[in-house]
């Protein structure tokens, strides 16, 4: 099987030893994706208010709760206890629309790898991570857990969504499209934890960002684009040949109209999608075929270099 084209359990099971370099808090290097948002909501582990008490001798002095402090006329301070838990929820598009690669590997391969080694690191920093998967006909939800069984079994299920691709004709119809896999996954979550969404976002519309906007009202939320070279210009490809699981169609991509209008509709559609996340304060991660998906996520989210164990790939 090639690896580029489909995922296989070993393989998502082996980034757990990758897993490191990068991270979803808030507290990121300047050079971070998320670095420096001042907008953000991102929180990762911090405090939840316990109780007022009187002050005792000792105690820090910007814990005082001067406004029940005045009411009293008694010194009060506020006690905090460290927020324990933070669930993330992975969705990670597994469509037919992700079935597409020119160089190292396919879109769908690569979210798959994004959604592995970030839920690896999630356990590893002790948090509960969960997902819903989705296709062009089913999707699979997983409630967050610590267990690393728990972990196992959906990424089980990923990988024989994502080794279905190609395997038969491609269905037309979008039972599972993006915005029923927003409203599923809404369905299911609770608040204060992280949504990380993993697709190409093709089918992206005003009732998806709906759907976002309501998922962001009670989460934090992050964006993963997966792109190919070959979405961003055609110019490269000479003869290419697109199908959409029942016809194919020859294109023209040494025609300078057909490489202006190809290059013109992507870009917009980018141009679109980016600026919906940037009105929202939602950060996105973008993420290409085109090089390893671990040392993407360590440059964007950690500001590492490459590693060793990437340099000898």
């Amino acid at each position: 099987m090639d690896a580029g084209v489909h995922t296989s359990l070993k393989r998502l099971v082996g980034l757990r030893y990758r897993a490191k370099g990068f991270s979803y808090l808030p507290k990121q290097p300047v050079d971070s994706v998320l670095g420096g948002r001042k907008r953000s909501r991102l929180r990762g582990r911090g405090l939840d208010f316990d109780e007022l008490r009187h002050y005792r001798p000792g105690d820090d002095i910007r814990s005082m709760d001067w406004r029940v402090t005045r009411r009293m006329r008694s010194p009060f301070v506020r006690v905090y206890t460290e927020e324990k838990d933070r669930p993330v929820w992975l969705m990670v598009d597994q469509r037919i629309s992700m079935f597409f690669g020119s160089q190292r590997q396919m879109k769908s391969v690569a979210a798959a790898e994004a959604a592995a080694l970030t839920a690896w690191r999630v356990i590893a920093a002790g948090d509960r991570v969960g997902a819903l998967l989705f296709n062009d006909s089913q999707q699979s939800y997983a409630r967050p857990s610590r267990a690393a069984d728990s972990l196992m079994r959906w990424l089980d299920q990923m990988v024989a969504m994502n080794q279905a691709l190609g395997s038969t004709l491609a269905s037309t119809s979008t039972t599972a499209g993006l915005e029923e896999a927003l409203n599923t996954l809404q369905r299911h979550i609770s608040h204060g934890g992280l949504v990380i969404i993993i697709s190409d976002f093709e089918g992206w519309d005003e009732r998806c960002l709906t759907r976002l906007k309501d998922i962001r009202q009670r989460n934090d939320v992050v964006a993963a684009v997966v792109t190919d070279p070959l979405e961003h210009s055609v110019e490269s490809a000479h003869k290419l040949i697109v199908s959409d699981g029942y016809y194919q169609l020859a294109v023209d991509t040494e025609s300078g109209e057909t490489q202006r209008r190809y290059r013109q509709a992507f870009q917009q559609r980018l141009t679109d999608l980016t600026d919906n996340f940037k009105r929202h304060a939602i950060p996105l991660i973008p993420i290409t075929t085109a090089n390893d998906v671990a040392t993407q996520l360590q440059r964007t989210l950690g500001g590492h270099r490459q590693d060793r164990h990437d340099a000898a790939e």
